[in-house]
């Protein structure tokens, strides 16, 4: 029941319209009319003539756009080819424009025929009636049924563009979720095998520093877990906490040379715990591979419209060659790509050292 409903709703627009529009016609005709009796001094009276107007030329109109709306509606595929077209057209011509002869000549009393000529001299009367109207009514139907199809698929275009962007969002979305429960664990797990190096070591007053560091930068991190972003400064004061936490299990062995800390770190956004997988993959890879005191370096610079963070370590003969595909480095990834297009991390050996570059675009992210 649904589908005749669907297109017969257009079709019955167009009737309703051409029912309009050649009333109209009908009513400026007829007017016409009476004014050229008026100047000829032939008596006539207007709503006479707008009748004869409106049964004799606008009902065949009217039954030829009402036929062609509902044919169109119910096939559309009667004019997909332009032969199909012409086609129709033909056959309009052939079946109408005879019916609307003998309509109008029925009306105006011109069936009377009694002889071949009676009927030759009313072909030529009625040859030239109708064609501009008739051709005419038919192209108006034809722009209407394209119209409506172009339309149709705009609006189908559209609202899928609309489902596929809403489709999406939500999993961009979901994914967010995902990388941050993933990311938490990974934090939470590093952080309390830290404090689990200190207990193994006996070392009583450190591991109780250790976990109220922990519960400094749980607070942060689990604040940080219900928005998408933070300020660079802010991720700057958490990686500070975070590695006075690390500071009581490497000693004076952690050393952290920090570089270009200034106002524009507070106008900057960035993922929220952004800097820590590159401080913590930093410590991994420079540190626990080797002996001797750390090297660790955190540098910003605004290098033309991005703000550029750089985290480099020792990358020696004895120390881990730092793939970049870990767990920490990963998700920084995804989570930098997911903020902004133009925002990115590259990581990887530049001579002795191991490079995690981060670029952030300067302004409010998309």
């Amino acid at each position: 029941m649904t589908r005749p409903a669907s297109f017969l709703k257009p079709a019955v627009r167009t009737i309703l319209a051409t029912v309009l529009v050649w009333t109209a016609i009908s009513a400026l005709g007829a007017l016409q009319t009476y004014s050229d009796n008026l100047r000829v001094d032939v008596e006539s009276h207007y709503p006479a003539l707008f009748v004869t107007w409106f049964i004799e030329y606008a009902v065949p109109l009217i039954v030829l756009s009402a036929g062609l709306s509902l044919a169109l509606a119910r096939w559309p595929g009667l004019i997909e080819r332009p032969r199909q077209v012409l086609a129709l057209f033909a056959g309009l011509v052939a079946v109408f424009q005879p019916a609307q002869w003998i309509y109008m000549a029925w009306l105006r009393g011109y069936l009377r025929i009694a002889s071949a000529a009676d009927a030759w001299q009313l072909l030529m009367k009625m040859l030239l009636v109708g064609w501009f109207s008739t051709t005419g009514t038919f192209a108006a139907i034809l722009a209407i049924h394209y119209w409506r199809q172009a339309r149709a698929r705009e609006l189908a275009w559209q609202r899928s563009q609309t489902d596929m962007l809403s489709l999406r969002l939500a999993l961009e979305e979901q994914r967010t979720l995902a990388l941050r429960a993933q990311l938490e664990p990974h934090f939470l797990f590093n952080a309390l095998n830290a404090i689990s190096a200190l207990v193994r070591d006996g070392d009583r007053t450190l591991a109780l520093g250790g976990i109220g560091r922990l519960s400094d930068l749980l607070r942060y991190a689990l604040s940080a877990s219900v928005r998408n972003t933070a300020t660079v400064a802010d991720e700057l004061a958490f990686v500070r906490d975070y590695l006075d936490l690390q500071r009581l299990r490497y000693g004076e062995r952690l050393r952290v040379h920090i570089e270009g800390d200034g106002d524009l770190l507070h106008e900057v956004e960035c993922p929220s715990l952004l800097l820590q997988p590159l401080i913590e993959n930093a410590l991994r890879h420079d540190l626990d591979c080797r002996e001797g005191p750390g090297d660790i370096r955190l540098l910003f610079a605004r290098e033309g419209d991005s703000l550029c963070i750089r985290v480099t370590n020792p990358a020696g003969a004895g120390s881990s060659p730092n793939p970049g595909a870990g767990l920490g480095l990963a998700n920084t990834r995804d989570r930098l790509r997911l903020m902004h297009p133009s925002a990115s991390l590259q990581a990887g050996l530049q001579g002795e050292r191991f490079v995690a570059e981060v670029r952030l675009p300067l302004g409010q992210p998309d």
